[in-house]
């Protein structure tokens, strides 16, 4: 079995980029899954700015596994796609500074209970990012997140198959806090499925580190080790942490009120711990 590389949104460890080296190094990581640049959304720093990030990265021996953009975290309803569309653009961009061939997005906001109503129009938009992202050599990763067009299995395997060069991210924590059963959700996207994000939660929707919650990560990790992946993050959204609040829906917000840590640095590496003790030592 290929060992497993162990990436991370390492903003929740710090803001600035030497302080998630610092955590990554720390922990024996491989990478980042970035997202936070010092005070900036990846999806809107410079060029010059990514070019600085990835030779930092260099000198540390880690490398950028997957751009996580908030593309696709717009209302389909009242928010500007044609701009979207050009924020998409620049995001390809930076991940070729970056080095990554792949980019974390979403598929839009969904007013509650019309997911049928608005289906067209997500099928468009999607078609058109996909397009935006043909011949660049980065693949699109759709991410499960609550209250989007893709936050059940089902409709998640939907988008997949109509969009057969569209990358699958698995998120265990996600699809508990939309009532989904994780191991009928795998059965269902496994094939699909590019890379797993590492989070748990409980049946209330609180975030727990790995193998305390019902997301049944352990099982699902090792299904999905055994079918040849190898790439995962660890998302711990164990605290809270200057960024989360821009990280979701308006009104939505995680419940992270147990298991919390006295610092970022202390949640973030209960997050790793907990990943080493389902999977082995630094991923073994």
């Amino acid at each position: 079995m290929e060992k497993l590389r162990i990436y991370a949104f390492a903003d929740e460890a710090s803001g600035q980029v030497k302080g998630q080296i610092d955590a990554m190094v720390r922990n024996g990581l491989d990478g980042l899954e970035i997202r936070g640049v010092d005070g900036q959304n990846v999806a809107d720093i410079s060029p010059e700015k990514a070019r600085e990030v990835r030779r930092m990265l260099d000198d540390a021996g880690l490398k950028v596994w997957s751009v996580g953009s908030p593309i696709g975290k717009i209302s389909i309803e009242t928010d500007s796609f044609p701009s979207h569309l050009d924020k998409l653009r620049h995001v390809l961009d930076l991940a070729r500074e970056l080095g990554t061939e792949n980019v974390r997005m979403f598929s839009f906001y969904i007013p509650d209970g019309r997911h049928p109503e608005f289906r067209g129009r997500v099928m468009d938009r999607m078609g058109q990012m996909l397009k935006a992202a043909e011949g660049s050599g980065i693949a699109l990763c759709h991410e499960n997140e609550k209250g989007i067009y893709g936050d059940t299995a089902d409709r998640c395997a939907e988008l997949l198959n109509v969009f057969p060069s569209l990358k699958g991210v698995f998120d265990p924590a996600n699809f508990v806090q939309c009532g989904q059963d994780t191991l009928d959700a795998w059965k269902l996207l496994r094939d699909r499925t590019h890379y797993l994000h590492i989070k748990d939660a409980l049946a209330d929707g609180r975030v727990v580190p790995a193998g305390r919650g019902i997301g049944h990560v352990k099982d699902i990790l090792d299904d999905f080790r055994a079918l040849g992946g190898s790439a995962v993050t660890v998302e711990p959204h164990l605290s809270v942490f200057d960024g989360l609040k821009d990280l979701e829906q308006a009104g939505s917000r995680t419940r992270v009120d147990e298991y919390s840590y006295p610092s970022a640095d202390a949640a973030f590496d209960a997050a790793c711990a907990a990943l080493n003790d389902i999977s082995g030592p630094a991923g073994a």
